[in-house]
């Protein structure tokens, strides 16, 4: 099955012969062509990766010829739906505009379920565990990344106490990368301590088999802590016990990864605070990676806040080399995943990035001042900590002594810390030694295991394991006759390649729709004012998503998520033919050999000159910024005057403009100007324009006008049509 670019993913496709699929690849992929200096367009760029062969450029890219730079570090984006039909979709969005790490997770309630729930969409741990669900998000990654031609890492949780078996199916399914960090089951999940570390053996050795990167969970303290920008030393002491604790385990330094977040966001002082921690990170960690992530501690549901802390983030993240950047959206404090968030973050992380490419090359870090003195403070504190852990007897210990997370910055404390029994927790007491005939007849096993003289590896008792002979695996579609993707399908039959659609958010046709709205009131008063307003609207399960108080008595900004109930039909739908725009490259080289004139005013008693001006200015983008002189005659501007105007100058076209609408002013001005051109004899030789809010095309036509621009128009449209129009009358 291969994409086409132009149509949906065909999800009834995709599902056929599931049961047969096989992963193409095992292991994790980090993006080609680091560390080369490449030229994309007319600029070099010094910290970048290969270009994708299909992709979504960011929109200020016109300016630049629509390119597409590709930064050196991979980009992740985190994916929560709850359907994975749906995540799939998404999942394709984002590969498109640049993410090569699929995260997909669960919603917090299941994330506490803790066992295996086969056919069924529970998850472990936060994530997705059918393996039907595993293997149709691999097999749709599989073409997704042929189309845009890069491979693409799909990733999730090996947590709770069905760590190993999920570890088991991730390998089985060509999952790429995990979170798997013992630390995290006990302190945030309260799993028994013995149990925790025995279960990560396990499930550590196989992703090692798999080549899967590890993520740790130390960031998680920084979320829990009350004060976490006092925690640092903590941090660093949990990531140290994960990494060497795998690396003992079997698995390659080049395939940990620190999950990395600063302590602070804006307001506090977080450049200040947040950079020495990470350099101190990298200075004790350099064998292996960063993947640095966004704190959603302090995420609130204000998209603008939560990219500007994301952009400080990738200054740090540039400074210190991260060689994986999540983005994080603020779906949380929304809560709904939306689309157009897990782009967002993704496009912020891209323009981030690349705007700083070659950063590192003018910016040196100033270790003999502040930084310096800082980093070096934290390194102490952290192997102070670590010092104390091993004189109490241990992490166990530490555990049951409440150093974990204490909000004192180490050594003060604060009596804050999770508090953990070594003999408690879920689990507790499942943990027994092996026999001394214990036999497991497996290929990946950790510990003592006491294989028979008579074969050479364990898995030869039984003619090799799932790893080695595929079609002992068993495949297991969805057991639940009422929440399966088939039924969900068929629910919503008639969206599915069909004239039939409707907005949505999430999942396929939710009826979902984001409404922006300001108030002149209080920011109480403005909520419920503002879920009125979207019920007098027709919107169904109104909310309010998120509120701004611009002035405590002067009014309030809301945004409100509503549903529709209605469908579209596209074959109702009018559709104008898109013009063809010229590029910017192909209008100036025209304008220089041949030059052009135009005169231009607000005709008629019409005082509005903003949105010519911009039409007209280089400062706007206007047709100024492509060789185009102009002769501006300012507003009110009688249409003689403007006529008279262009045959005084030997002008090549009129640009008129006009806002008021009354009476149909503006349709009997645009026809004043045809006629009077055609009584002077110049139509025929000289183009005539017109734009305005009211305007369209087709009005400006049935006045006599060569074309007409409305809202949304800017200096390259009427540019593009002037030199193409000129092209024709002189053809």
């Amino acid at each position: 099955m291969k994409l086409d670019p132009n149509k949906k993913i065909d999800i009834k496709e995709l599902l056929k012969d599931l049961d047969k699929y096989e992963p193409r690849r095992r292991g994790w992929h980090w993006r080609e062509g680091r560390n080369e200096k490449r030229t994309v367009g007319e600029f070099e760029y010094h910290e970048t990766s290969e270009c994708l062969k299909n992709s979504v450029p960011l929109p200020g890219s016109r300016g630049f010829g629509y390119i597409d730079p590709q930064p050196d570090c991979v980009i992740t984006t985190e994916i929560a739906s709850g359907r994975f039909e749906d995540d799939i979709r998404r999942m394709r969005m984002a590969a498109w505009h640049g993410a090569d790490h699929i995260m997909v997770i669960r919603t917090a309630g299941q994330s506490h379920v803790d066992s295996l729930l086969e056919g069924t969409n529970q998850g472990i741990g936060g994530i997705m565990v059918t393996r039907k669900q595993v293997r149709a998000s691999r097999k749709a990654l599989d073409m997704i990344e042929d189309e845009v031609g890069r491979p693409i890492n799909f990733h999730s949780y090996v947590s709770g106490v069905a760590g190993p078996d999920i570890a088991v199916m991730f390998a089985e399914e060509g999952v790429n990368g995990a979170h798997q960090d013992p630390q995290y089951n006990v302190l945030y999940r309260n799993v028994n301590m013995v149990r925790s570390f025995v279960d990560a053996c396990e499930a550590k050795k196989v992703m090692a088999w798999a080549d899967m990167l590890q993520i740790d969970g130390a960031h998680n303290a920084n979320a829990t802590a009350m004060k976490a920008w006092k925690v640092m030393p903590e941090l660093m002491v949990q990531h140290a016990i994960n990494t060497a604790f795998s690396v003992r385990v079997g698995i390659k330094p080049e395939n940990i990864a620190l999950s990395t977040v600063p302590p602070t966001a804006p307001p506090a002082p977080c450049m200040r605070l947040d950079l020495p921690y990470a350099v101190a990170l990298r200075d004790l960690f350099k064998d292996y990676k960063m993947r640095a992530q966004q704190n959603t501690k302090y995420m609130e549901s204000d998209t603008r806040e939560a990219a500007v802390t994301h952009t400080l983030n990738m200054v740090i993240s540039r400074l210190t080399s991260a060689d994986i950047q999540s983005t994080i959206t603020p779906d949380e404090g929304r809560n709904v995943p939306w689309h157009y968030n897990n782009i967002a973050g993704i496009m912020t992380a891209k323009q981030s990035l690349t705007g700083m490419d070659g950063f590192r090359e003018m910016v040196k870090l100033d270790r003999e001042g502040p930084l310096g003195k800082e980093v070096r403070e934290l390194k102490e504190r952290a192997i102070l900590f670590m010092e104390e852990i091993l004189e109490v007897g241990g992490y166990f210990k530490a555990v049951e002594e409440g150093f974990f997370v204490d909000s004192g910055k180490y050594p003060e404390r604060n009596g804050d810390g999770i508090v953990r029994k070594i003999d408690g927790g879920i689990g507790a007491g499942f943990v027994f030694e092996r026999d001394e005939d214990y036999f497991a007849p497996v290929s990946v096993h950790y510990g003592y295991n006491n294989i028979p003289p008579e074969f050479e590896k364990a898995s030869d008792a039984i003619g090799g394991d799932t790893f080695e002979d595929r079609s002992k695996i068993q495949y297991i579609d969805e057991l639940d006759e009422n929440d399966n993707v088939n039924v969900r399908l068929k629910d919503l039959e008639k969206y599915y390649d069909t004239n039939l659609v409707k907005p949505e958010v999430e999942w396929r046709a939710d009826g979902t729709v984001l409404l922006s709205i300001f108030l002149p009131l209080d920011e109480r008063t403005a909520e419920f004012a503002a879920i009125k307003c979207g019920e007098k609207m027709g919107l169904e399960e109104v909310t309010v998503v998120h509120k701004q108080v611009m002035h405590p008595a002067e009014g309030t900004y809301c945004e409100v998520r509503g549903k529709v109930n209605f469908d579209i039909d596209i074959n109702e739908l009018v559709i104008p033919e898109k013009p063809d725009v010229l590029s910017d490259v192909e209008i100036r080289e025209d304008i220089q050999k041949k030059p052009m004139f135009v005169v231009a005013a607000t005709v008629g008693e019409d005082e509005h000159s903003v949105g010519l001006k911009e039409i007209l200015d280089i400062k706007h983008g206007g047709i100024e910024g492509f060789g185009i002189k102009y002769e501006y005659l300012g507003t009110s501007c009688p249409v003689e005057k403007l006529v008279d105007a262009a045959i005084e100058t030997n002008a090549d076209a009129i640009l008129l403009s006009t806002i008021i609408t009354h009476d149909d002013v503006h349709t009997k001005n645009m026809k004043k100007v045809h006629d009077l051109a055609v009584e002077k004899g110049i139509r025929d030789k000289i183009m005539i324009v017109c734009g305005g809010t009211q305007v369209t095309n087709e009005i400006a036509k049935e006045a006599g006008l060569d074309a007409g621009f409305g809202r949304g128009t800017h200096g390259i449209d009427v540019a593009s049509f002037l030199v193409k129009r000129r092209r024709e009358m002189n053809a």
